[in-house]
């Protein structure tokens, strides 16, 4: 008698009911020179993650990127997430889905990891079939990853994590980006979308339709952006009759960055609110909260050579009322922000030249 995983001619093949987690996290393609003075090109995306472990690592010495990158235009993005989520047909023969590619043109010739993506009588999605592929057909005999796969997803946690990411979020989780820097602003769409916040990235709103445009919750503009292009955008929406929150002057710190956007977009009524402010004066910060709460309080700064320092002012339990933590010169020098959050919600606050002035140990 064959075992039960083997092939029987009266109840076909028989199915492996084991199932995978499927997440999604961010990662990078860094970019930078190479020895004989090529460029490669800096990529943020997100990567499968598929029992806690970042599917491209299981792909020795591979430099791909998947399609959910941060800088793909948002019509393009939204494609791809719609044709993993089975709701377009297969770019690729034999029902082939592009799961890897090329970082740097993203063209099949120079190479891409595809698998068969379907879903089955169970309401499953299974990945199965790996392959490297350079052109319309694929050759799994010589060049199937046999040691990947097949995996088995659970198909209401495969929705919901790949549909946060399409433009009909829930209550208007959308962002557009808007500025000059566009390595920034990729890192934090990136971030966003990780946690169920769509973002997308564009020069300016004037061509971009009004049912598109809101769609979206808030603006975030680039430190860079001049006043012209903001009046030009804050037209756009008004036309398009959107009502959005507008975040000007994005700090170039990524956590902070979604903090700032985090805040916009919450919708809480005043009154129902736990944590209802956070100032900077007199060399300290004031948090208030309305009610007894978990409260972590962060100071990111920036620091000479521009990378980011953190320091943790508080992470405990605050009862009703305004409580008050000084702040120390070497944690606030040069750029500096506060970031406090708490259960469902989040504030930012600048830490200003004044306050830094009069911190206890300038």
């Amino acid at each position: 008698m064959q075992p039960d995983h083997e092939h029987d001619a009266a109840r076909g093949p028989a199915r492996d009911h084991t199932h995978a987690s499927f997440a999604l996290a961010p990662a990078v393609r860094a970019g930078g020179v190479l020895p004989g003075g090529a460029y490669q090109v800096h990529r943020d995306f997100l990567d499968f993650v598929v029992d806690g472990r970042p599917l491209l690592h299981q792909l020795s010495d591979l430099d791909a990127v998947s399609p959910l990158a941060s800088d793909v235009p948002p019509a393009i993005f939204t494609d791809h997430v719609r044709r993993l989520l089975l709701e377009a047909e297969a770019p690729l023969p034999g029902g082939r889905y592009v799961i890897y590619g090329c970082p740097e043109c993203e063209s099949l010739e120079c190479g891409a990891v595809t698998a068969v993506i379907e879903r089955d009588d169970d309401g499953d999605v299974v990945w199965r079939d790996f392959a490297w592929q350079t052109d319309d057909a694929a050759d799994l005999e010589l060049n199937g990853y046999h040691g990947i796969g097949p995996f088995r997803f659970r198909g209401d946690q495969y929705r919901t994590e790949l549909e946060r990411l399409l433009p009909n979020a829930p209550a208007r989780r959308r962002v557009l980006l808007i500025g000059a820097r566009v390595a920034v602003l990729a890192r934090l769409a990136a971030a966003l979308r990780t946690i169920g916040v769509g973002a997308d990235i564009a020069e300016d709103a004037v061509a971009v339709p009004p049912e598109e445009l809101r769609a979206y919750g808030a603006v975030a503009f680039g430190r860079a952006v001049g006043e012209e292009r903001r009046t030009a955008v804050r037209e756009a929406f008004g036309r398009a009759g959107a009502e959005v929150a507008y975040v000007d002057g994005l700090a170039p710190v990524v956590p902070v960055l979604v903090a700032q956007i985090e805040q916009a977009l919450d919708r809480t009524p005043p009154d129902r609110r736990r944590l209802t402010g956070l100032t900077v004066t007199g060399g300290e910060a004031t948090v208030e909260v309305t009610s007894t709460c978990r409260v972590r309080l962060v100071a990111y700064r920036l620091d000479r050579l521009h990378r980011t320092r953190t320091h943790e002012l508080c992470d405990g339990l605050l009862e009703p009322g305004a409580h008050r933590f000084p702040l120390d010169a070497r944690t606030v020098r040069g750029r500096s922000f506060l970031v406090a959050r708490t259960m469902g919600a989040v504030l930012v606050a600048p830490v200003t030249r004044a306050a830094r002035a009069r911190s206890p140990l300038a």
